[in-house]
């Protein structure tokens, strides 16, 4: 298949899990950090993140959104978004969507890249997905793409994710149409 200009193709993988991991979570890094919860966080700072963590893996979903739509997404009592600090600096975070329960997704996971390499991705992770269990979903699921970390299908599959679907698609190159919107 020829890809035409302005495109990416891209291979999907879907991952779930339908039962809470039995084997102890990463061990919490020999580091100075904190998780806390941003509530009702203000679109500006939601943006800051989502670049921050998604800029080198070319995550453009949220970009193409507008203030209003995004706030009313990460501002939703049943999407709850976690940020890891490390030394008090946002180091990354992950984001729980509870919209469509039984089902929880973990909609976007990931950390800034001065801190990727340092064994705190594999403790984000197990972080988010014993928060996850503790409201006792039906299934916690995520996806991801060859256009992410090259290890990131292997984080997964090792946190207990096992693949259901994978599909190949063809987006617009986020490198020359995604653009940050909002209402500034």
């Amino acid at each position: 298949m020829t890809v035409p200009p302005g495109k990416i193709e891209t291979v999907v993988t879907y991952l779930e899990m339908t039962a809470q991991p039995t084997t102890p979570a990463p061990p919490r890094p020999a580091v100075k950090l904190a998780m806390l919860r941003a509530e009702m966080p203000p679109v500006e700072y939601y943006r800051y993140l989502y670049g921050a963590v998604g800029g080198p893996w070319l995550w453009y979903e949220r970009l193409l959104l507008d203030d209003e739509d995004l706030g009313a997404i990460v501002q939703d009592p049943a999407v709850e978004i976690y940020v890891l600090y490390v030394g008090g600096v946002p180091a990354g975070y992950s984001e729980l969507d509870m919209r469509q329960m039984p089902d929880i997704e973990l909609a976007y996971f990931g950390l800034m890249p001065g801190f990727i390499g340092r064994g705190l991705g594999r403790y984000l992770l197990g972080w988010a997905v014993d928060q996850a269990w503790t409201r006792n979903p039906g299934r916690l699921w995520v996806h991801t793409c060859d256009l992410d970390h090259p290890r990131a299908l292997g984080l997964y599959q090792r946190a207990g994710f096992v693949p259901y679907k994978q599909e190949t698609i063809v987006i617009d190159d986020p490198k020359t149409t995604a653009t940050t919107s909002g209402d500034s």
